[in-house]
């Protein structure tokens, strides 16, 4: 289909999807609706007919930007998830944390650690973190919102700082190939790392919220529940449907996970040529297709899960393939929003131009390149929320901003290259139509919108420190000390505000 230009109108169908979404805490409907109206104004603007051709173009892109790959990759981790629980993988583990862990503190810090450990691709982060901490949070009263934030919150942003990812490799293959400011854009990558604020940040509060145990807004109200025995979970432990085997063991849990996680990497290296040779690991990964290669580690790690379960009797083959029916199952409300959220990204991408409009908006306003690095970070951060996309964000500013700092501001080309990553990932992590957004629900057992509004203050917080961080940068010609130091003495201060507001307890 071709695109067309409609100007303001392109930015009304994710508003209409995020509002209702809001509004009425009912994701579905809302995304379903933000799709048709972005449909209607593509086939009016095209002077086709208002019913059958909004029809036909809504489910033309619905096919186009369906994606298989990672349809049948949360299909076969849903299903790892429910064996590990049948075979007590999770139980035990569980148990172990409980005599390791001495506090909801420490269990945060654990999360976030293993959060901070699986780097490759953000999917496999919020699916992998979840199935291991979900006994661990539970135990000690730790509400499923604030699983799913600290999910979140260590996915897209470890995910952006880590150049050796499936977001790494994104991010170098959007880089300009002629630009004379980098010797390579693996080079560019890296330097943007001291530089990408939300990312560092949000890394910090993690720690801050673990050590002080202070929430503030929804989360407040989520924890507290929790703590008198309402976790807030939207999944069915399958401890209540099936008996969970009493010998199983943590390896029952770990060995599983490893082996979804090594073969996916190494699936990576391969589909990106490094095994054929004259390739480094940063070129194969940037040159890899992340989807196939999930798809092929979540399956090996079933057949690995099938001989380390049967074979041992922690149950029968038969009860082997029912879970995995039973886990495809609980992962259909994620497939289905997931699905919406891709062809909304595609109404906004390839229908009506969303990201040229704003782009030319840009281009057009004349501001100071002294804020240069500031406002990046906030049309990067508007855009990626509307479209909920961090990927498609900062393809479409990367060139901008090359073209803009290559001419009046060198200085700044990598403060506002972060800018524009940190944006990104600020926007995507707060849309309630972001497939990360999604997957961290589905994670963590979840209600989709209750994670959205839970972590919405955590993020605005980081994002005003980020703000004015930027604010620095473009005023001392990117100096890296005083950037981080603002934003990062900015945040304490603005936790130790809500300390005293909210009178946090530090645990024992």
């Amino acid at each position: 289909m071709e695109a067309v230009n409609v100007g303001w109108l392109s930015i009304l169908p994710p508003i209409i999807a995020i509002g209702l979404a809001l509004i009425t805490k009912e994701v579905i409907s809302s995304l379903m609706i933000g799709i048709l109206s972005g449909t209607l104004i593509y086939t009016a603007a095209m002077g086709q007919n208002l019913v059958v051709d909004t029809l036909k173009n809504t489910f033309d892109l619905m096919g186009s930007r369906f994606d298989l790959n990672i349809i049948l990759f949360l299909a076969l981790v849903g299903a790892l998830v429910e064996l590990i629980t049948r075979a007590g993988g999770s139980k035990a583990y569980g148990a172990l944390m409980n005599r390791k862990l001495k506090s909801r503190g420490s269990a945060m810090l654990a999360t976030g650690g293993l959060g901070a450990l699986i780097f490759i691709d953000d999917y496999c982060n919020c699916l992998t973190v979840g199935t291991v901490m979900k006994p661990v949070t539970d135990r000690y009263a730790i509400s499923r919102a604030k699983l799913a934030y600290l999910i979140d919150a260590t996915a897209a942003p470890i995910c952006i700082i880590a150049p050796i990812s499936s977001w790494g490799a994104a991010v170098i293959s959007s880089l300009p190939e002629d630009s004379h400011l980098f010797d390579s854009g693996i080079h560019a990558m890296v330097a943007t790392v001291p530089y990408n604020l939300y990312a560092l940040l949000s890394i910090v509060l993690i720690i801050l919220l673990s050590l002080t145990n202070v929430d503030f807004g929804p989360m407040a109200r989520a924890e507290a529940r929790a703590k008198k025995g309402d976790l807030g979970a939207v999944d069915v432990s399958s401890e209540t449907k099936l008996e969970v085997s009493d010998r199983g063991s943590v390896w029952d849990l770990i060995l599983p996970v490893i082996v979804l996680i090594v073969v996916s990497a190494l699936a990576m290296l391969e589909n990106g040529g490094y095994f054929a040779g004259g390739m480094t690991l940063a070129e194969a990964f940037g040159n890899c297709s992340s989807g196939p290669a999930l798809v092929i580690g979540s399956f090996v790690a079933l057949v690995f899960a099938f001989v380390q379960f049967v074979p041992r009797q922690l149950m029968t083959a038969r009860e082997f393939m029912n879970g995995i029916t039973e886990g495809i199952k609980s992962m259909v409300p994620a497939d289905i929003i997931l699905v919406l959220a891709w062809t909304i990204s595609g109404v906004c991408r390839d229908l009506l131009m969303t990201g040229d409009f704003v782009s030319q908006v840009v281009q057009s306003s004349n501001i100071p390149v002294q804020v240069l690095p500031a406002v990046t970070f906030l049309i990067a951060a508007g855009l990626s929320f509307s479209m909920g996309t961090s990927w498609g964000t900062f393809g479409i500013l990367i060139p901008i901003v090359f073209a803009i700092c290559e001419t009046v501001a060198p200085a700044l080309i990598v403060p506002a290259l972060a800018a524009s990553l940190a944006g990104s990932v600020f926007g995507d992590h707060c849309s309630p139509i972001s497939d990360t957004t999604i997957m961290a629900s589905a994670g963590a057992g979840c209600d989709h919108i209750e994670h959205v509004s839970t972590q919405l203050p955590y993020c605005i917080v980081v994002a005003f420190c980020c703000f004015f961080g930027y604010l620095v940068a473009g005023f001392t010609n990117g100096n890296l000390l005083l950037t981080l130091g603002t934003s990062f003495l900015l945040l304490i201060g603005i936790m130790v505000a809500l300390h005293r507001a909210f009178g946090g307890e530090k645990d024992n």
